[in-house]
């Protein structure tokens, strides 16, 4: 089993390269967002700059974008909240089948969001949907993130799963254990 293991950390570049780019988009899409918010509010007050009609509806997609990637962001880290009152008092291997179940549970809800995400974006409402500021704009755009997430997820998720798994079955002097 511990060689199965080592085969997967030869991914591990894969996973840092994927966390990487999509921080990369999400900080794109918060200098967007800034300079967006910047220029719609300056129109409003500074009346030789132009306020565009579609800043709002832009602003809100960035953020929307830059709130579901960043969560794919926060599993790689394990940084969403959890309930951790217990842990101390569970046995390791209870924890670690807990958390594991837990990564299943999000696994899940990101496959969802895949499959049930691109229907919503493949379905008349996105297609034929336009933004009202921006009327050759589809709304496409605005269900697009919740595929994406969930398969920046499901990515990460199945790093997750693959370190319980291995912490359940791989002592920490490298010996195999028994589950």
């Amino acid at each position: 089993m511990p060689a199965f293991f080592r085969t997967l950390e030869k991914i591990k570049p894969v996973y840092d390269w994927t966390y990487k780019v999509i921080m990369f988009i999400c900080k794109l899409l918060l200098i967007a967002d800034i300079i967006i918010t910047a220029w719609s509010v300056a129109g409003r007050y500074i009346h030789f700059i132009v306020d565009p009609k579609w800043s709002e509806e832009v602003i809100l997609t960035l953020m929307v974008y830059m709130a579901v990637l960043s969560a794919t962001l926060a599993i790689r880290k394990r940084a969403h909240i959890r309930m951790t009152a217990f842990d101390k008092y569970l046995p390791k291997k209870v924890l670690l089948c807990l958390d594991l179940l837990a990564d299943i549970a999000v696994m899940a809800l990101a496959v969802v969001m895949v499959t049930v995400g691109m229907q919503v974006c493949n379905g008349p409402l996105a297609s034929f949907g336009k933004y009202s500021s921006i009327p050759t704009l589809s709304k496409f755009w605005q269900y697009f993130p919740i595929p994406i997430a969930g398969a920046g997820m499901i990515i990460f998720e199945l790093e997750q799963v693959f370190q319980h798994i291995e912490e359940f079955f791989v002592k920490e002097d490298g010996k195999e254990g028994k589950a």
